[in-house]
């Protein structure tokens, strides 16, 4: 467990880096003589046409739908597993990360509400800086070195695994058009023989991306946002094999999957999301409701949401502060989570169409939000932890149960 957790740490943290440099670039590009080269290679149409069946869409809505159904796959491998046997399963552990991550989507959508009530267009986005971006989050841990306790990067993961969970039914259940009955009931028998391959312990993966696939090409026709398809067909990948865990098919696919979403799938989304434009922007721009809903959302709404629930969860005797932390590291940590970035950026799509008049104002929101909070945060925990000693990470780990 212990060389898990460190292999996933550093895999997210390096994947925190690249998604920095996908995203400068798409901003160089976009703001360069590149533009229309860089327009036109999201607007590429590719399509899968089998009989009358057929896919078509922009390369765009492929990354958008497709590479991302793919990361939200493997982030269902994670909340199964740490269902069954992690973090998750002990109900005293997952007491006050759950706590926190209601308050870290509940303060933000009140604060983005209170800057856009009125405004039925805007509020379309209200789900924007609920989201955290646990990439950037503990690439920015990592700056500060081994000083960080185990136990608040265990915090940490755990408070974005239940976060990444309520954006997964924000998505299912606001984000969701036009819903058709036939391919429902194509994805419903899909699962279900998917549901049956788990009850019968099938172990060969073959046999769950058929039937994945299927499922995934129905849900992206019935309306419901294609993600959500890799969410529940990740559920039904067997975690226990009988020859042990190191045959274990849901251990082996998370872990083959990490490199490719962390170094390709998200860095990619970064990349054709967050080319903004840069001309005709201005402070203006920026302070107008909708984008400053977002950019307050993210960088007060969410240390509000996670520190103030956390404090009361504390005080009130429900849950305890991780060992070796304390109210700074915490607050510093609470600021943090303001970095929306990826989900943000993703929800963002979800509730306004590609082209929107403001839709680039939206991203500006995102990323001036995120980076506030990045910065922050760092500052923060850099001052509250310079006097701490250096933890032997393996050592603390093995401590705090994981």
């Amino acid at each position: 467990m212990v060389k898990q957790l460190r292999e996933f740490l550093r895999l997210e943290s390096a994947g925190g880096i690249l998604l920095v440099i996908a995203m400068a670039l798409a901003m160089i590009v976009v703001n360069t003589g590149l533009w229309p080269l860089y327009k036109s290679l999201l607007s590429i149409p590719l399509e899968i046409r089998i009989g009358e069946f057929e896919i078509a869409k922009p390369l765009l809505l492929w990354i958008n739908d497709g590479l991302m159904a793919i990361f939200f796959f493997l982030i269902g491998l994670e909340v199964k597993r740490e269902l069954l046997e992690g973090e998750l399963s002990d109900p005293a552990q997952v007491m006050l990360p759950a706590v926190a991550a209601i308050g870290g989507v509940v303060v933000p959508a009140l604060v983005f509400t209170w800057f856009n009530y009125g405004d039925e267009s805007a509020m379309q986005g209200w789900a924007i800086p609920t989201a955290t971006d646990i990439a950037f989050a503990l690439g920015i841990l990592s700056l500060l070195g081994n000083r960080v306790p185990p136990s608040l990067k265990l915090f940490l993961l755990t408070l974005a695994i239940i976060d990444d969970l309520v954006a997964i039914l924000i998505i299912a259940v606001f984000y969701s058009v036009n819903i058709s009955t036939l391919s429902l009931v194509i994805a419903l028998v899909a699962y279900a023989a998917l549901v049956f391959q788990n009850w019968r312990g099938v172990m060969r993966l073959t046999s769950y991306l058929v039937f994945g696939l299927i499922m995934w090409a129905a849900v992206l026709k019935s309306g419901v946002h294609a993600t959500i398809a890799g969410v529940l067909i990740a559920f039904t990948i067997p975690l226990k094999h009988p020859e042990g865990k190191e045959h274990s098919p849901l251990r082996n696919l998370e872990h083959d999957l990490h490199p490719t979403v962390a170094f390709f799938i998200l860095p990619v989304f970064a990349f054709a999301n967050t080319g903004i434009p840069m001309e005709g922007m201005n402070m203006k721009t920026l302070l107008s409701p909708e984008p400053f809903g977002i950019a307050m959302g993210l960088f007060l709404g969410k240390q509000l949401g996670v520190f103030g629930f956390t404090w009361a969860a504390v005080k009130s005797g429900i849950a305890k502060l991780p060992s070796n932390v304390g109210w700074p590291e915490m607050y510093g940590l609470s600021v943090l989570t303001g970095i929306g970035f990826t989900m943000s950026l993703f929800i963002s799509s979800l509730a306004f169409e590609e082209g929107a008049t403001n839709l680039n104002a939206d991203r500006l929101g995102i990323l001036a939000g995120s980076f506030a909070s990045a910065l922050v945060g760092m500052v923060v925990l850099y001052f509250a932890l310079r006097n701490k000693e250096p933890i032997k990470e393996d050592k603390a780990i093995e401590e705090n149960g994981a």
